[in-house]
């Protein structure tokens, strides 16, 4: 997997909207330009590419200006990391407009989560390490201030990287219910914070490795049968990394989701599991009981490591996740670490 160069004071950085063209919109737009103050607040050069502020109608009409502006912001040689506004549900619709091969030759950071993760698999597919997390709306344009367990992984991936990084379990959360409505008139508000539990091993026992791959389970079935699906032996010795959407998904559908995995194969490919923290506070302990269910019992694989209640996805806070490169559960301390620097 090609690495791209880490960030500098200077660099130029873009913000495209490659899903629900939210940040355009006139009550939202305000978040796009606290976001370009933060970044600029680190010396970077922002820019917003010709489509992304043009608004939810225009951007669902027009899939094809989305995947110009990523294209766009690829092709160019001063642009050196791509920020993705926010989530939606169908940046598959950019598939037939994209160009592997100028992803693959213009290597540059890419960050996003939920549907980004469909970026996420084209820049897999490209051969590109990615940055699952830091969503412009959600993360980089945070009101009060980004918080301080993801700006310090946005700093130790991709500003100053790390020859190894723990990834620490937050000690504070928050979840779905408790998000700040999006206005200005709330723009010094803090997201309220309670304790967190801290890591979970559902299963498992030992140390693992393996490069980590995956992202928001909800979007994974439009990716299926595409060519942004990895094959099964893509899939052979991958951390696979699971987080659920906002949208409250029923313990049953997470159970099709996981054996729909087992049936391809990839359950039994893998080397250990990663899953996020739910943003429904009421599925932290249902949800577990479906990975015992379906992972230990009918996959018979009891003995495959989960690492559960990770910092990724839609609960508060979130963290950085270098997609493509390799990590290390070690179950019996309950340690999650990135083995190798995220960026070069």
């Amino acid at each position: 997997m090609i690495k791209p160069k880490h960030l500098e004071r200077g660099d130029k950085v873009a913000i495209v909207s490659l899903s629900r063209g939210m940040i355009g919109e006139e009550m939202f737009v305000h978040k796009y330009e606290l976001a370009k103050k933060r970044l600029e607040e680190y010396g970077l050069v922002v820019v917003a590419m010709p489509n992304a502020l043009k608004g939810i109608d225009y951007l669902y009409r027009h899939p094809e200006a989305r995947a110009k502006d990523l294209m766009d912001a690829f092709r160019d040689p001063e642009i050196k990391a791509v920020f993705n506004a926010i989530g939606g549900d169908d940046a598959i619709r950019l598939l037939p407009y994209i160009d592997f091969d100028v992803l693959r030759n213009n290597p540059k950071i890419f960050t996003g989560f939920s549907d980004s993760t469909t970026n996420h698999f084209m820049m897999y597919k490209a051969g590109l390490v990615s940055y699952y997390g830091l969503s412009v709306m959600n993360n980089i344009a945070e009101y009060g201030a980004i918080n301080e367990y993801t700006k310090y992984a946005m700093e130790k991936t991709l500003f100053t990287p790390q020859d190894k990084l723990e990834i620490f379990c937050s000690d504070f959360c928050s979840y779905e219910k408790d998000k700040i409505w999006w206005k200005e008139a709330n723009m010094n508000l803090s997201t309220p914070r309670y304790p967190n539990t801290g890591y979970e091993i559902i299963q498992g026992s030992g140390k693992v490795t393996g490069e980590l791959l995956g992202g928001c389970i909800d979007v994974f079935p439009e990716l299926l049968g595409t060519p942004l699906w990895p094959s099964l032996d893509q899939w052979k010795g991958k951390l696979l990394l699971i987080e659920t959407s906002e949208a409250d998904m029923p313990e049953m559908v997470l159970c099709w989701l996981l054996r729909n995995l087992q049936a391809q194969g990839i359950l039994h490919a893998i080397n250990g599991i990663i899953v996020g923290k739910p943003a429904v506070e009421e599925k932290l302990e249902k949800y577990k009981d479906v990975y015992k269910q379906v992972v230990g019992f009918e996959a018979k694989l009891p003995d495959l490591p989960i690492l559960y209640n990770v910092n990724v996805g839609h609960a508060y806070p979130i963290g950085v996740f270098p997609l493509g490169l390799r990590y290390e559960i070690d179950c019996d301390n309950r340690t999650f670490t990135l083995l190798e620097c995220a960026t070069i």
